[in-house]
């Protein structure tokens, strides 16, 4: 079965930002890797592009989403501090399976280059892939890429050791390149 992911990319106000850095490092992240078949909760903040945040949750697989133990801590059962901070952060949540390679996790990356395709299905998995190989998979900054599937289109997440020494060129994924709806790159939160 493919691990499933929960993405979060989040923009706090900027007076907010030290009580929304707070809650995440005691609370939510902690909170979230309790829960039986989450693997990993890492942050990360964007050093180019929008928004300032995103969180990464590896998932034993899409289910446990759904299950009792995160229920419990999630949407209407979240605690009085996650309630206060989420109602004043704009959050972008997104989950799914991972299509490609499909048994991966996050691992400490010095950069993520987040990059999603808006409207592509699971159909055109395939093809995104190879793109997204053939124009990433050489470089040598290159630790791991991932393809990403959720209800509104596909994501390329991929993990580097090292900053790119060449800018990413969307022209080189094709037809693909016409439904980006954002690129961005991230490192970790410190």
């Amino acid at each position: 079965m493919a691990k499933g992911f929960l993405l979060v990319l989040m923009q706090p106000p900027p007076a907010f930002e030290e009580e929304f850095n707070a809650w995440y490092d005691n609370e939510h992240i902690p909170e979230r890797l309790a829960v039986p078949g989450v693997e990993t909760g890492l942050r990360f903040m964007c050093i180019d592009g929008h928004p300032r945040y995103l969180a990464m949750y590896d998932l034993s697989n899409h289910d446990v989403l759904n299950s009792p133990a995160y229920l419990k801590v999630a949407f209407d059962q979240s605690s009085p501090w996650t309630k206060r901070v989420t109602s004043r952060v704009r959050v972008w949540r997104s989950s799914g399976d991972q299509i490609h390679p499909g048994d991966k996790i996050t691992g400490r990356a010095s950069r993520i280059t987040l990059l999603r395709f808006a409207g592509l299905k699971a159909a055109d998995a395939s093809s995104v892939t190879t793109a997204l190989r053939r124009t990433l998979e050489e470089r040598p900054e290159t630790s791991q890429i991932r393809l990403l599937a959720y209800d509104k289109g596909l994501m390329g997440f991929i993990e580097s050791r090292a900053p790119f020494a060449q800018p990413l060129d969307v022209k080189a994924l094709g037809a693909h390149a016409n439904a980006l709806d954002l690129v961005n790159t991230y490192a970790p939160y410190q």
